[in-house]
């Protein structure tokens, strides 16, 4: 049976490949799918055979370059920022601007579904007030706060003995009440502007979902007792759409080998997104010129490969498909992105992390807690960068526990569970007479 799915999302960079996977595969499913999303998404939502249609009364990102990048968060000097500027600038500053949008979209298109970034509180609310259900899509792993789990965003391995519990109960207490502080208020602001009860939490907006779909592999997180609306779904390999292949030379290493026994080859990936990374790349790239591998750098759209001075074993490119790459690669080294992180695995690669800040840090512990690979201070030396290269390169158990990771997430990557869950709902009875809709209705939806 065909479903009609509405989607509510916010260009937050790395997950926009992974969200729109989920598109991907409803089309595929000859369910109709329409995109509320960013000017700079267009091309991508259209390609995914979904109807795009734009952000107008919230704010719209136009492109992807750094100034137009609404969070800016490399700014902020210390976690408080960033937890004030995440709730001004994604998850409440404008809500009431993306639940408008949201509404008349539900107003218009009447879906069996919503499905909202984790960033888009104001779709939530739309849809809560309209008695629409709606799931939650984490691109990455799961935020709220859950017994068992160390706090989002610190880089923790999992507690060990009472002390360790009672580490993560005053953490997570911490945590929490400090994004009660930023966000509460306001929250139940607009939600009593809806008509909407009170919430406890901040957090409590995303437990209000019908599902809270973890688009990860349970196999790479931490055990916790999550709660029940929650849902490990398996992770999305898609590469963005804009990552062509560039023509790349395979360059040779530095030391040079003979030709039948090419270098090592080194993918380095740090964020798609502008997170100052800059200074890490360059020492990177010093680093890896030391060694006898090849690299392929891939910048992404926020910085020039001109930026970048490298030896003549190394290629910089702007972009590449970074899972046609890993299939002749042997490391990655990457800022630990959760899309970078799982693809690599995916492949049997081990990583080298370096992480940068958001949910970078707790990727990074998972690979380093299943023996994967290593993490480095994104300020490391290219000394210690290339050390660590040599390490993983020469240390057989690093591929090998990333092979048997990487089969794990591959096991449930192809959709199967994900689309178990979306399409678990009940006949469209009001919606009828829509299921019947000719295909000329479809295209003039799609124009709007």
């Amino acid at each position: 049976m065909s479903h009609e799915y509405l989607m509510a999302l916010v260009d937050a960079g790395g997950t926009v490949p992974v969200e729109l996977g989920v598109a991907r595969r409803l089309v595929a499913r000859g369910h109709r799918v329409t995109v509320l999303a960013d000017d700079s998404m267009a091309d991508a939502v259209r390609k995914t055979g979904a109807c795009f249609r734009p952000w107008r009364c919230a704010p719209n990102r136009p492109d992807l370059s750094i100034d137009s990048d609404p969070l800016r968060d490399w700014e902020c000097k210390n976690p408080l920022q960033v937890i004030d500027r995440l709730v001004r600038v994604r998850f409440l500053g404008d809500a009431e601007r993306y639940a408008q949008d949201v509404g008349q979209a539900l107003r218009e298109l009447s879906p069996d579904l919503v499905l909202c970034s984790m960033f888009c509180f104001g779709g939530m609310l739309a849809a809560e007030q309209a008695g629409v259900p709606f799931d939650v899509l984490f691109p990455n792993l799961y935020m709220p706060p859950v017994d068992g789990m160390p706090p989002f965003g610190l880089g923790l391995t999992p507690a060990r003995g009472w002390l360790g519990r009672l580490r993560d109960r005053a953490l997570s207490y911490v945590t929490q009440s400090l994004w009660d502080k930023h966000g509460l208020t306001q929250l139940n602001a607009l939600r009593a502007q809806r008509g909407l009860p009170r919430l406890e939490h901040f957090w409590s907006q995303m437990h209000r979902a019908r599902r809270e779909l973890v688009l990860s592999a349970q196999a790479f997180d931490f055990p916790a007792r999550l709660p029940e609306n929650v849902r490990h779904v398996g992770t999305i390999l898609d590469d963005p759409e804009w990552a062509e292949l560039e023509p790349w030379h395979a360059p040779v290493a530095a030391t040079g080998q003979a030709e039948a026994e090419p270098a090592p080859l080194v993918l380095v990936a740090l964020s798609s997104t502008y997170q100052a990374q800059l200074g890490t790349l360059q020492r990177i790239c010093d680093g890896l010129a030391e060694l006898p591998v090849r690299a392929l750098v891939t910048t992404g759209p926020a910085i020039a490969p001109s930026s970048l001075r490298v030896g003549p074993n190394t290629q910089v490119l702007v972009s590449a498909p970074h899972t046609r790459v890993m299939r002749d690669a042997d490391l990655v080294i990457t800022h630990g992105g959760h899309g970078t992180v799982v693809k690599a695995l995916a492949a049997g690669l081990p990583l080298l992390v370096m992480h940068h800040g958001r949910d970078q840090a707790d990727n990074a512990v998972r690979v380093t807690a299943h023996g994967a690979g290593i993490a480095l201070h994104r300020n490391a030396k290219s000394h210690a960068i290339a050390r660590a290269v040599r390490q993983l390169l020469a240390a057989p158990a690093y591929r090998a526990q990333a092979q048997a990771l990487g089969t794990s997430i591959l096991a449930d990557a192809d959709g199967a569970v994900l689309l178990r869950e979306l399409e678990d709902l009940p006949a469209p009875c009001a919606h009828a007479e829509r299921t019947q809709r000719p295909a000329d209705g479809l295209a003039n939806r799609c124009a709007s």
